[in-house]
């Protein structure tokens, strides 16, 4: 798990690193469908069968990471689950075709059988679709750092799409077990990145801090209060001694009584969140030293 334990020490409380002797807040091509489920659903965001999937077509390319087949399988088809059309059967408004939304041309450049899938490959198998993801991701530099976001956007032409892939796949990396309503608010506030601060803004194209959390819970089908103190005080909380997850919301202030502003927690120390007048909706590191708590909606 990928968690960050919550403690106290003297009046600080945080996460486990050590900022100037006081504890901080924290440690440390498809034609896709967008078709994520909302509804606040606690059930798994990617279902274990498809993880192993996604580890084993990983494999087959030093170097991506498979929580990245992952997040490209979630948003495109929710990992199969979808019903929308193209993904059983048929195809999509664009073309597209199967859980990893293949269009043909480039399933018959990129296609693979994987094990145990269907001879020839075919995009609706999902160990054929997946291994073919990865082939086709790994050809176009997937297995470097460096050229794994230019390799997402020849999958999917669409710099919000890279956003979201690599902010799930940030997440899914600290947490595999992540719910599904938390995948949705961290998919809808990777899609929020770049946007303006807008004081009292609730979107689109403008959030404050708590208007940006509302507006990513309410996309997973999940009721927030409308400001920062309120979302807090509603809860539930993550205790102290707890670890904090994927989808988290992270408070900062003064005091619990006195709460000044929120962002969603997606791994590995990072929030994203929309700071202040004259700044964007961005990801940044959570470290500050007015943390006072976390809450895990739904």
């Amino acid at each position: 798990m990928g968690g960050l334990a919550l403690f106290v020490i003297g009046a600080c409380m945080g996460f486990a690193v050590l900022l100037g002797g006081c504890v901080a807040a924290l440690g440390g091509s498809g034609a896709g469908g967008g078709a994520i489920a909302a509804g606040g659903d606690r059930g798994p965001a990617v279902p274990a069968g498809w993880e192993l999937i996604d580890e084993g077509a990983a494999g087959t390319c030093p170097g991506l990471p498979w929580s990245v087949l992952a997040a490209i399988g979630r948003v495109e088809s929710d990992s199969g689950r979808s019903s929308a059309p193209g993904v059983a059967s048929g195809a999509n408004f664009a073309g597209a075709e199967g859980p990893m939304q293949f269009e043909p041309a480039t399933f018959a450049a990129y296609g693979v059988v994987g094990p145990g899938g269907v001879v020839p490959p075919s995009p609706y198998d999902p160990v054929d679709a997946i291994y073919s993801a990865a082939n086709m991701l790994c050809v176009n530099g997937a297995g470097r750092p460096t050229t794994l976001a230019t390799a997402i956007f020849d999958y999917n032409h669409s710099g919000a799409y890279v956003d979201t892939v690599l902010v799930l796949a940030q997440a899914l990396a600290a947490e595999p077990a992540m719910p599904a309503d938390a995948a949705s608010a961290l998919a809808f506030a990777a899609g929020a990145l770049g946007d303006p601060y807008r004081w009292g803004g609730t979107g689109p194209g403008g959030f404050d801090c708590s208007g940006l959390t509302q507006a990513a819970y309410r996309s997973a089908g999940i009721s927030l209060p409308r400001v920062a103190q309120d979302q807090f005080d509603a809860g539930p909380r993550v205790q102290s001694g707890a670890s904090v997850e994927p989808g988290d919301l992270l408070f900062y202030g003064t005091s619990p009584a006195a709460v000044e502003h929120v962002g969603i927690y997606v791994g590995d120390g990072q929030i994203i969140d929309a700071p202040h007048t004259g700044a964007f909706v961005r990801e940044e590191p959570g470290d500050w030293s007015d943390f006072v708590g976390a809450t895990r909606p739904g």
